[in-house]
């Protein structure tokens, strides 16, 4: 029996917030105040789990689609190198840890016209047999594939806004114009090719799907007149973020003909602009989470003023003080979790839906979230992440406990005498 009694003061407490935070109509205020609280909570957290979704998914597809297509770093030659030299090269790029692959590959600016019109690109000549293993464009190809361009030597591949930009669909063709001019003894001749189209890709990025074209390097390297095998190195590291570091490093390694950059010049400051907003709106939904927070504070101080009466009489009956602040406290953290599993529950179904709620209400109504030509996708992402539901709840709960404390302590400070005579 004696075993018991431990038992029954910690369930006191425990059982009379549970009362006052599920009270019925003899308690309006008490009901109201911990509502509010409650709502106040779930609305920041899931406001705060779907927009860290969001962001997480602005990282994934910068990091697996669009970088997983840019090159990391990118070698060039201007004036080109032989074979031989491309090949010593390559060989010391290869035995750096830092890189993971070396893609041979001819890249030039060109012209792709047809009779609906005409567009500057950057035409990539690759090895169809070896670009998968480099590149993840494979993913994204909507008609045709890599595969088409070593079947057919003068096939090309296009993005999906380009092939409508042209008026062109899989099995048509285009004209290449190569910025090499043939000159004959009386006038300069425009050097270009007709090309079929082998392949439509969509990655959702407006630099890749209307500027890019990638077509056979033998046949990239006949319409350009290139004397070398190719013209550029494209290198994968094994940490797109340390890509700039890399190349410093092997910067000072390389020909004098050769210059280099890495994804940092194209998309470093999209990159950098999505990692200060999730920091940024992270911030100002945490004060969101904050004000709440204080709101649980004000709330559990009317409740306290409220429950006056019961307090005292609680002292009354023997009640020591510790008791009565563990039923403050428990009531908060009632609260707290209550919010904590509601605002969860709104956050992780928002963060599983908002990309088919955003395409929804983009059909719906005909209009656009983000603009391909300012952001690096035309789509909205998602990725939900347990660390983010872990470090949420987590926050939210000590936030909720903290608030509680200045109440529970006014709580047990009521003096029953004085209490019971105020009424």
């Amino acid at each position: 029996m004696a075993s018991s009694a431990p038992d029954r003061a910690v369930a006191l407490p425990r059982y009379i917030a549970l009362r006052y935070v599920s009270a019925g109509r003899g308690s309006g205020l008490v009901s109201f105040m911990s509502a509010v609280s409650i709502l106040g909570l779930a609305l920041g957290i899931a406001l705060l789990l779907t927009v860290l979704s969001i962001m997480n998914g602005f990282d994934r597809e910068m990091r697996q689609n669009v970088l997983g297509i840019v090159p990391h770093i990118t070698l060039r030659a201007e004036t080109g190198l032989n074979a031989e030299q491309w090949q010593v090269l390559q060989s010391q790029l290869t035995a750096d840890a830092g890189i993971e692959s070396v893609s041979p590959i001819i890249e030039m600016q060109a012209v792709v016209a047809t009779e609906a019109g005409n567009r500057g690109v950057l035409a990539n000549g690759v090895d169809p047999e070896l670009e998968s293993e480099y590149s993840a464009i494979d993913r994204f190809m909507l008609a045709g594939g890599l595969e088409e361009l070593g079947d057919t030597h003068w096939g090309i591949v296009l993005g999906e806004p380009l092939a409508q930009e042209l008026a062109v669909d899989l099995g048509e063709r285009v004209r290449l114009y190569s910025p090499a001019i043939a000159v004959n003894p009386l006038t300069p001749v425009v050097n270009f090719r007709e090309f079929e189209v082998s392949g439509i890709f969509r990655v959702g990025s407006q630099d890749l799907d209307s500027r890019l074209v990638l077509l056979n390097r033998d046949a990239a390297r006949a319409l350009f007149r290139l004397r070398g095998p190719w013209n550029a190195f494209w290198l994968r590291t094994g940490d797109v973020l340390e890509a700039q570091n890399l190349l410093q490093e092997i910067a000072p390694q390389l020909p004098p003909d050769v210059t280099a950059d890495s994804w940092i010049t194209q998309f470093g400051a999209v990159y950098e602009n999505i990692q200060f907003s999730r920091d940024l709106i992270s911030f100002l939904l945490w004060l969101l989470i904050a004000v709440a927070a204080f709101n649980l504070v004000v709330s559990l101080i009317m409740i306290v003023r409220d429950k006056r009466a019961d307090i005292a009489v609680l002292r009354a009956l023997g009640a020591e003080p510790s008791i009565i602040n563990r039923i403050f406290m428990w009531q908060g953290a009632l609260i707290g979790v209550t919010g904590i599993v509601l605002g969860l529950t709104a956050g992780i179904l928002g963060s599983l839906y908002i990309s088919d709620l955003a395409r929804f209400i983009e059909a719906s109504l005909g209009v656009q979230f983000l603009n391909a030509d300012i952001y690096p996708m035309d789509y909205l992402p998602s990725s939900l992440q347990l660390s983010d539901i872990v470090t949420v709840s987590a926050g939210v709960l000590l936030l909720s406990l903290l608030a509680t404390i200045y109440p529970a302590r006014r709580a047990a400070a009521v003096r029953p005498a004085v209490a019971l005579r105020a009424e």
